[in-house]
């Protein structure tokens, strides 16, 4: 069975998600399943998993970009390797991808490396980047220098997190909560040796 899947990020894209259905329509989808939610929101993509969820060998996922099942071509090996478990296979419409055929398999494939292999040198200028500006500031004074590093985001929550705490608030609920990871609200909590 051809099923397709149609996304856009907020609810005022509504033409776009049109657009995209009536392309699966004419690719010959059986069934559509359609949602305005972003990619990175991956537990809110009901959609998305009752299609994941209920396909079986034979059957086909057809999307008119990568962009509307991944947030990159990393993300569509991983869709990709999950259908071959079940036994079906994606089709990518603007790309011309089919990964039921080995060319379709070979091409998304060598666009996965293409992605890693962009990724990986972005990495690298970036790291010497910050090696350059380090060893530029090491001269200037703390407040003068242009490289200080990522902001730390937890510790500027340090009143919110004690006050919730001395509210009587679970750890789990106060890193949900503030939006941190919960060794930063045990690692705050430590530091103010507040008991618990």
């Amino acid at each position: 069975m051809n099923y397709g899947y149609a996304r856009t990020s907020t609810f005022d894209q509504q033409y776009g998600l049109e657009d995209q259905i009536q392309q699966l329509t004419k690719s010959g989808c059986d069934r559509i399943f359609s949602e305005q939610v972003s990619a990175t929101d991956m537990e809110g993509r009901t959609e998305w998993k009752k299609l994941m969820d209920g396909l079986k060998a034979g059957d086909v996922v057809m999307i008119t970009k990568i962009d509307r099942a991944a947030r990159n071509i990393a993300d569509m090996v991983t869709i990709t390797q999950a259908l071959d478990k079940i036994g079906a296979s994606i089709r990518i419409l603007d790309m011309n991808i089919d990964t039921d055929t080995p060319t379709g398999k070979l091409m998304l494939n060598i666009f996965a490396s293409v992605a890693q292999f962009e990724r990986d040198q972005m990495l690298v200028r970036q790291r010497i980047g910050i090696e350059a500006a380090k060893a530029k500031d090491k001269t200037l004074p703390l407040e003068q220098r242009s490289y200080r590093g990522a902001k730390p985001t937890a510790r500027e929550k340090t009143a919110s997190v004690l006050a919730l705490v001395a509210a009587g608030q679970s750890k789990e609920q106060i890193a949900k909560d503030l939006k941190i990871g919960i060794a930063s609200v045990y690692r705050i909590i430590k530091s103010q040796k507040v008991s618990t």
